[in-house]
């Protein structure tokens, strides 16, 4: 009975709880990410502390498997860290807190290599299709300025990522709760925001 019972005080979620964990679902899943991993991130991130996959599995309505793989997925990203508990033997999880140090990781992994990736074969098609002499000039023209665009919007990329991790001002700090005010007290490195293992 107590098992139960522990296992009920575990699901417990707060309608306004429910109501921001599937907010960020649904965003995640706008993004072409898994709405769970939303839902998983948003409500460690909430709860402001380590919780272990059966708490998450009780709160979410999830399967065992189904945390287990949204969570290897997450901590993949970089966005939940797997951590060992004195308490028990049970992994925790914990959120990660810096929003430009997650959105960097996702679009250098995602956006940032495909573009580099679609570059790189552009390249190589003028290449070859130069070597191969039978190409008519206005088409080689033509892939020519494809390749350009292609990397004109890589090096975009890269910049948006480079200007993005020194010029978001307060915003670093919004998730860890590092006001502008707070990190100019703490001085120059403050920007970085670290979440100790507990």
């Amino acid at each position: 009975m107590r098992h139960s019972r522990g296992a009920s005080e575990r699901a417990r979620i707060s309608e306004w709880e429910a109501l921001v964990v599937e907010a960020v679902g649904t965003v995640i899943e706008f993004w072409r990410f898994k709405r769970n991993q939303g839902r998983v991130w948003a409500l460690l991130y909430l709860r402001g502390r380590e919780l272990t996959a059966l708490e998450l599995q009780d709160a979410l309505a999830l399967s065992k498997g189904a945390v287990s793989m949204v969570t290897r997925e997450l901590e993949q990203w970089g966005v939940v860290a797997r951590v060992r508990s004195h308490q028990d033997a049970a992994w925790h999880f914990r959120a990660e807190t810096d929003l430009m140090k997650m959105v960097g990781r996702v679009i250098e992994e995602r956006e940032a290599k495909l573009v580099h990736g679609v570059k790189a074969d552009l390249e190589r098609a003028e290449r070859l299709a130069r070597a191969s002499g039978d190409v008519p000039p206005d088409v080689l023209a033509r892939l020519h300025r494809m390749k350009t665009l292609a990397t004109l919007i890589d090096r975009a990329v890269r910049g948006f990522l480079h200007t993005a991790r020194l010029d978001v001002g307060g915003a670093v700090g919004v998730l860890s709760g590092v006001t502008p005010a707070r990190r100019a007290r703490r001085g120059p490195d403050s920007s970085r925001s670290r979440v100790s293992p507990g």
